[in-house]
């Protein structure tokens, strides 16, 4: 009954022990980098992350390409041939369009075999929060849960993961198309800090903007005691663009006021960093709602 897979994307970030534990299968990404293309997957250390970001704080430039049909089918397949089931899910549509790849790749497997099921979750999420979607699916497969219940269950609930932002440079929003660049000249003069949040459309959504750094992570944590639910404090995850102090900043006033079991603080992956910048600091948590 519970003979299936879990897939998800490179910029779940999930920490090397969850990935063992759930048996975590990652597809790869990339990132160009200077005319360097960089396949970005699980195995990335904190060097390489620390390397990236300098490079973009020198004034380089990054890209990111979707995963292609094609990549998904060879991946898939072998999956499919020997018999088992696969449960993808997928990094925020509302974000990228690597989830059309995916289904077009679905269709043309299930065609090939009928016999299997693909379930793919779009979990309208990105990086740890991407992350914490797959850690959820990994507890309801190891609690008895099928395929397709385990699919449901995740739709039904998308709607509790939280994540939510700041940056340190508005000019990585602003190449993004985020915000504008009057928007962008105008806070980083006014020292103003934007707090955003991923809405339940998977897209990143400016909520609020306050004066300095500190008063931006605070501002994060205050969200988090106004909405998190008592259950999703065994699992709370920090990520950083190279920022691991203000991260740590952060993960202390959740500590003392919270009583929070497990709290990650991580790199964000490349793929995610290239269009939120270094300093980027991100909270991801079980909610209310988002």
């Amino acid at each position: 009954m519970n003979d299936y897979l879990l897939f998800a994307d490179a910029t779940a970030d999930l920490p090397a022990d969850l990935v063992e534990r759930y048996q975590v299968r990652y597809l790869p990404m990339e990132v160009e980098i200077s005319g360097e293309t960089i396949s970005f997957c699980a195995d990335w250390t904190a060097e390489q992350s620390h390397a990236f970001y300098e490079r973009l704080r020198s004034g380089e430039n990054a890209t990111t390409t979707q995963i292609t049909p094609f990549v998904y089918e060879s991946i898939f397949a072998p999956v499919l041939e020997a018999g088992q089931d696969i449960l993808y899910i997928c990094f925020s549509s509302g974000l990228s369009n690597t989830i059309s790849s995916a289904q077009l790749a679905a269709e043309t497997l299930r065609e090939r075999y009928p016999q299997r099921s693909i379930q793919i979750v779009d979990s309208l999420a990105a990086t740890y929060g991407e992350g914490l979607v797959v850690v959820y699916a990994g507890r309801n497969r190891e609690a008895g849960m099928d395929l397709e219940q385990n699919a449901a269950w995740l739709r039904e609930h998308i709607g509790c993961f939280a994540h939510w932002f700041t940056v340190d440079d508005l000019m990585f929003l602003k190449r993004g198309g985020r915000i504008s660049a009057a928007t962008a000249m105008l806070g980083t003069a006014l020292k103003l800090k934007p707090v955003m949040h991923v809405d339940m459309e998977g897209h990143l959504i400016p909520v609020d903007r306050v004066q300095g750094r500190k008063n931006s992570l605070k501002a994060l944590a205050k969200k988090m005691v106004e909405t998190h639910l008592p259950q999703g404090l065994d699992l709370v995850m920090i990520g950083h663009g190279d920022a691991e102090a203000d991260a740590q900043f952060l993960a202390q006033r959740l500590k003392e006021a919270l009583p929070i079991q497990r709290l990650e603080v991580l790199p964000i992956c490349p793929v995610i960093g290239a269009h939120s910048g270094p300093g980027t600091i991100a909270l991801f948590f079980f909610a209310k709602n988002r």
